[in-house]
């Protein structure tokens, strides 16, 4: 088996904070334990096999920079794929990362014909078992990639055509049976084309109902072959298309309420989405749990100045943390994780800068972690808010949320009484004291 990864020589190992060396972890001790469970078991990490090993540096301004022998070998595409596939789990193992996460043309090849591409999947899944096996790298998810085939210009679940409709059924359908074949735990929808560019040719209300029927297959095909992994939708707004319909988490949440499907299908949010609907991290973290459909989440970041997805690697350690109290304050992870879908600068051409991004991506959360689990255990912002809520806490409070009081009878009160005091929301007194838990955070 070729050695890819020939200047990282053996397994990524924790050596703290004062290390000075580059192929180590300052901050990610998988052992360690925090509060109920480890790092590992709190963080669930997961590489992301199509940034990692199908993306060349390629842009829309110029092709490919980067040292990517497996992407440009002459030899036969399912070859090529094997190739790929031992290159990718050298760097799971190297990395120490204890999952991954593939689009169904990542791992195989298109192939020319649907049945072409169910053999080639067919395939890859039982050459990925082989690698999982021997190193014990474990799948966090799949999906089906229905977006780049031009077949999919309009969309797949949502398209005008029921033909581009069928197709991408039949395509989530095989891809969904080799995630279940592989333990997968959960599977992910991702809509990439479905939205719309112009109402001048769209039917909003069909495309919806079209999108839910999709979704309500998916659910059946799961029952019928046993999958017992969550469900995921991704939130995506804006790029490609001029209006995604699962922009955010709230739009998610309004359209499983009204299509029947809570409790079926839950969300895996990525920051850098977030970011880019006019959300917080933390926000999107918040709103699903406060709906009840946090799945996983898609660790990377953004760049201010940049309205695109821009999928790098995180490095805000405040940032993360507010995600992560978020995450704890939920309750944590159960099968999802969080999975690195982050790209490396397109000028970051050696092989071994992929070790370096994942490095800095999972000190990050680690960081992240810490320093977001001391605060959730020290209780220095649930009991501020706990303070700021105690009113509802009274017979009074209790009164209005069980339907004991009426308009008629508040304003009855009001009446009998003086204006309601005033508190302060000491934001800045909390903005410090996470910044003070982010600095001590050992």
């Amino acid at each position: 088996m070729t050695e890819f990864f020939t200047s990282v020589p053996s397994k990524i190992a924790y050596e703290g904070p004062e290390s000075d060396n580059p192929l180590a972890f300052r901050w990610y001790d998988a052992d360690r334990v925090v509060g109920d469970r480890t790092m590992a078991e709190h963080l669930r990490f997961a590489v992301a096999y199509w940034h990692s090993f199908n993306w060349d540096g390629f842009d829309i301004f110029g092709a490919g920079t980067m040292d990517r022998p497996w992407l440009t070998s002459q030899a036969h595409p399912i070859d090529l794929a094997k190739t790929k596939m031992e290159a990718a789990f050298e760097f799971f193992d190297k990395l120490g990362s204890p999952y991954f996460c593939f689009h169904d043309v990542d791992i195989a090849p298109s192939g020319f014909t649907f049945r072409e591409h169910c053999d080639y999947l067919d395939e890859m899944a039982d050459e990925a078992a082989g690698h999982m096996e021997r190193t014990g790298v474990k799948l966090l998810w799949g999906t089906a990639n229905l977006f780049s085939h031009p077949r999919y210009q309009a969309g797949a679940s949502t398209n005008p055509d029921p033909e581009v409709f069928a197709y991408a059924a039949a395509q989530v359908s095989q891809c969904l049976e080799a995630t279940h074949r592989l333990g997968g735990e959960n599977y992910v929808l991702w809509g990439g084309r479905e939205g719309y560019e112009t109402l001048l040719n769209t039917d909003m209300a069909h495309e919806l109902d079209q999108m839910a029927r999709f979704l309500h297959m998916v659910v059946e095909h799961k029952r019928e072959i046993g999958f017992t992994g969550m469900l995921l939708l991704e939130p995506k707004p804006f790029e490609p298309t001029k209006h995604q319909y699962d922009f955010d988490v709230a739009a998610c949440h309004a359209f499983l309420e009204k299509y029947d499907l809570m409790g079926e299908i839950h969300v895996n949010i990525e920051v850098n989405h977030a970011t880019l609907s006019g959300h917080d991290f933390a926000h999107e973290i918040a709103a699903a749990h406060a709906a009840g459909i946090f799945g996983s989440v898609d660790a990377n970041a953004g760049d201010d100045r940049l309205g695109w997805d821009v999928d790098r690697f995180p490095v805000s350690v405040e940032q993360m943390t507010l995600g992560m109290y978020e995450i704890l304050r939920g309750g944590g992870f159960t099968t999802g994780g969080l999975n690195f879908d982050a790209k490396l600068r397109r000028q970051s051409i050696a092989r071994d800068d992929l070790f370096h991004a994942h490095i800095g991506g999972m000190d990050t959360m680690a960081r992240a972690l810490l320093a977001a689990h001391a605060m959730f255990d020290d209780e220095v912002l649930s009991g501020a808010t706990a303070d700021r809520y105690a009113g509802w806490r009274t017979p009074f409070g209790t009164d209005i949320m069980n339907g004991d009081a009426s308009l008629e009878s508040l304003r009855d009160r009001v009446r009998k009484n003086v204006e309601p005091s005033r508190s302060s929301g000491r934001q800045e007194l909390l903005e410090n004291t996470v910044a003070r838990y982010i600095e001590r955070a050992r």
